[in-house]
């Protein structure tokens, strides 16, 4: 959910792949975010096993993949067919998949969590992680709307747990937020922001606060835009436009509601008004729950506040 529109395309000499800091990375969970994140680690020299729940889930993980590096091999080489192929290959037998988590994490430098946000289910996953992963391995979450601190809550390595939010698509997005806990060590966060600029991103940090920076600050805008609409202050396109041309954005607030999904952003919502009801940027408006209510979740859906072709 961010407007950073950058491509990553960086080179290692074998010297460097062989100095990476956390070469073994093991990704949970293969949807849009872990198939992204599992691809920018395999092709920037990174050992990777990503770990899905069953093994149709992973040859759908594998099969996006490889449409996507083959977006980005004709984008880099052009017509070279030979350096092409050599780059698809060599970034292809550096990831593996499995349906075992405990299994995946025996060798792992750093295991990142794309998994549904759901704080138990996250929990379960992580502490059968702790149990079977070296005690030097480094945990990560990659949520975009949980505690980092009440995810590690459960685990007996609170110094090297912090959050690595990514933004979608992963292959494209320059931006990594790095998220530390008041028990993330400095060691376990100098790792985890020379892992994000291995993987050719823009690092920032931020503490452990609701939404990391780019969500704390677009969840709540988005919301207002919609205060507004159901005002009647003006119309959802009168509201796009004027963000667009007035503010500068690839996107209004609707067409961004719409294209990361109304559903999305209300349960970020929720989860926030319920840990912080005095704060009234968290409360989520009555036409919001309404449309999601009526199924109408965006793109996905093929209505949200816009009606798209599906």
């Amino acid at each position: 959910m961010s407007f950073l529109t950058l491509n990553i395309f960086r080179s290692f000499s074998s010297s460097s792949v062989m100095n990476l800091a956390l070469k073994n990375v093991t990704v949970v969970g293969g949807g849009l975010m872990g198939s992204g994140i599992a691809q920018v680690a395999a092709q920037t020299g990174h050992n990777v096993t990503l770990v899905e729940v069953s093994q149709p889930l992973l040859d759908k993980a594998t099969s996006n993949i490889k449409k996507s590096l083959e977006r980005v091999a004709k984008k880099k080489f052009n017509d070279k067919a030979q350096d092409s192929e050599k780059f698809m290959k060599e970034t292809l037998d550096r990831l593996k998949t499995t349906t075992s988590p405990s299994d995946s994490v025996k060798e792992a430098d750093i295991v990142i969590e794309a998994i549904v946000e759901n704080i138990k289910v996250k929990h379960d996953l992580f502490k059968a992680l702790d149990q079977a992963a070296p005690k030097s391995t480094i945990f990560a979450s990659n949520t975009s709307s949980l505690s980092i601190a009440e995810i590690a809550s459960v685990t007996n390595r609170k110094d090297r747990f912090g959050g690595l939010h990514f933004f979608n698509p992963v292959p494209v997005m320059k931006l990594l937020e790095v998220i530390r806990t008041s028990e993330t060590s400095d060691d376990t966060y100098n790792k985890m922001m020379e892992f994000g600029k291995e993987l050719g991103k823009q690092t920032i940090t931020c503490k452990d606060t609701p939404g990391f920076v780019v969500n704390r600050l677009l969840v709540p805008y988005m919301g207002e835009a919609v205060r507004m609409l159901e005002r009647g202050d003006a119309t959802a396109r009168d509201i796009d436009i004027a963000m667009k041309l007035g503010a500068g954005y690839p996107m209004g607030p609707f067409e961004l509601l719409d294209y990361v999904g109304l559903d999305t952003t209300l349960f970020i919502l929720d989860g926030w008004h319920e840990k912080y009801p005095e704060n009234p940027l968290f409360k989520p408006s009555e036409m919001l729950k309404k449309l999601v209510s009526e199924g109408k979740l965006g793109m996905k859906s093929g209505e949200g506040f816009y009606k798209h072709k599906k």
